[in-house]
């Protein structure tokens, strides 16, 4: 007998946990089948509105845009031509005139030296001259400069060197270049030694 209350405790105990678990069940689906409310979100405060500034009044006329002048156009400044400085003329006092010099008395000019080249040049025998004029290419005029000079026997124009014709040549002036050309030197030689006949025979007739 004892057995059997044991028995039927436990089955009693065990449709018990049954009945609660299927009550847990039943509520929990009776849950999930509600729909779900979203929860009441707090509003937020609002400030208060302050009521908008008025806008001054203004005219239309006034207010109308005013069209804007085009921009001037740009004003190009060109250089200023450079002006020469004028320069004021200097007025000179005019000097005081200055007595007039006394012409010297006028001194006899000094006639050329001879040329000192040698002295088959230099060398002016007292005993006269020769006649110069016989030479072929010698004139009055170039008689007269060749005397002046210092030069005035054939012996001395024989005995020129180069060296003595190039520094009377420098001397004849417009007569320059006739040593050389009419070969004073050679005809002197003739000349000199009184080969007339030879003298002749290459130069002509004296």
């Amino acid at each position: 007998m004892q057995e059997f209350f044991m028995d039927y405790g436990l089955w009693l105990l065990v449709g018990l946990l049954v009945v609660i678990a299927l009550v847990f069940l039943l509520s929990g689906r009776r849950k999930a089948e509600q729909p779900i409310e979203p929860e009441a979100t707090a509003e937020p405060a609002t400030s208060p509105v302050t009521p908008p500034t008025p806008l001054p009044y203004v005219d239309p006329i006034i207010a109308a845009p005013v069209a804007s002048a085009p921009p001037p156009a740009p004003i190009v400044v060109e250089p200023a031509a450079a002006v020469d400085p004028v320069v004021q003329p200097v007025v000179e006092t005019a000097p005081e005139p200055a007595p007039a010099p006394v012409a010297p008395t006028p001194e006899p000019a000094p006639k050329p030296e001879p040329t000192s080249a040698s002295p088959a040049v230099a060398a002016v025998e007292e005993d006269g001259q020769d006649d110069l004029l016989r030479l072929k290419g010698v004139g009055p005029k170039l008689k007269t400069l060749l005397i002046d000079l210092g030069v005035t026997r054939y012996a001395q124009i024989a005995g020129w060197t180069d060296v003595d014709i190039a520094a009377i040549d420098t001397k004849l002036g417009t007569f320059k270049g006739r040593p050389v050309r009419d070969q004073w030197v050679d005809q002197a030689k003739y000349l000199a030694a009184g080969d007339i006949a030879g003298f002749e025979a290459k130069y002509g007739k004296i």
